[in-house]
């Protein structure tokens, strides 16, 4: 008898330490400490990562019973990628619960090949801009392609801004030195790279499209460049596309800058925000004797040195 009175008060002293221990980890870091900080939640970032880091930071005192409060809400999969603004004097159920909702900024992502159209689109649906205000004021080629994190009250003004300086930031000096090594100026390697962004899907071909572009200006030979004329095309209400898929014999002829099966020379301007493998890909070019390229059906690219070659490989891998 005195046996199980002995154990049952072991368990309820134990009941009552574990409920002492849950509860003071529960409690605000610093109740009277009323400021706050910016904390950011990177995109795919684990649980345990995003623990440690509040308690680096002071935001939480035990990382254990933060654990253990996200479970027993059932918040895991809903704790948000973003930046929040937290206090020391919050308490540990209010941080988990601010983290599954009302960040401070938005993550977007604009991935390499997007004309400006397209990342208008992107800016317009997740900050309420006019499309066609950040048609007017963005510039093409220069919306570097990455992943932001951007207030969600920022101006059409800001968000241009943070994708240019982004460019800057990548397309550093060194880059910039080595263009003009090649005799390139920025504007022109832009140009190439886009061109490059649109045609090559895989890393190893960017480097000779680029060749096949130069020798071909070399050549005083039209690019004739698939893209350009799809740039040139615009929108098609069909497919819902800014590129279309099949072009036919008409839209080779369109009278735009940017058809270069109708101009020779570099389009008047880039087509798309190439990415930096592409814009690498300029400088880098080798020096080969490839004149012309096609895509087979997995976007793999093969080349030729001359037209004969050109039209075995369209017979090879086009038509079958």
């Amino acid at each position: 008898m005195k046996k199980g009175f002995f154990l049952i008060l072991i368990f309820a002293l134990l009941a009552f330490i574990s409920y002492l221990y849950f509860k003071e980890g529960t409690l605000p870091v610093n109740k009277n400490d009323e400021s706050t900080k910016i904390f950011v939640v990177p995109k795919g970032e684990s649980l345990n990562n995003i623990i440690k880091k509040l308690s680096r930071e002071q935001l939480i005192r035990n990382r254990i019973v933060f654990y253990l409060i996200v479970k027993q809400l059932g918040i895991e999969k809903k704790i948000q990628a973003g930046d929040y603004r937290l206090s020391p004097s919050m308490d540990a159920y209010q941080i988990a619960k601010t983290l599954t909702h009302g960040t401070l900024d938005i993550w977007i992502t604009i991935i390499e090949g997007l004309r400006k159209e397209e990342v208008a689109q992107i800016v317009g649906k997740n900050f309420g801009i006019p499309e066609i205000e950040f048609i007017k004021k963005a510039k093409e080629g220069f919306l570097f392609p990455d992943t932001y994190l951007i207030p969600k009250d920022a101006t059409l003004e800001t968000i241009i801004k943070i994708l240019e300086n982004n460019f800057q930031k990548k397309v550093d000096e060194k880059l910039k030195n080595q263009m003009k090594e090649k005799g390139l100026s920025l504007e022109e390697t832009i140009i190439i790279a886009s061109l490059i962004e649109r045609e090559a899907k895989f890393e190893e071909d960017r480097p000779l499209v680029a060749s096949v572009i130069f020798n071909r200006l070399n050549e005083k030979m039209k690019l004739e460049i698939d893209a350009t004329v799809q740039y040139a095309l615009g929108y098609q209400a069909d497919e819902k596309t800014w590129w279309k898929k099949n072009l036919t014999k008409s839209d080779l002829e369109i009278d735009s800058l940017y058809n270069t099966y109708k101009f020779e020379g570099l389009p008047p301007g880039p087509i798309c925000s190439p990415g930096l493998s592409s814009i690498k890909a300029v400088i880098n070019a080798p020096n080969t004797d490839y004149l012309f390229y096609i895509s087979d059906k997995n976007g793999k690219l093969h080349f030729a040195k001359d037209l004969p070659t050109h039209n075995k490989n369209i017979q090879k891998y086009l038509i079958k």
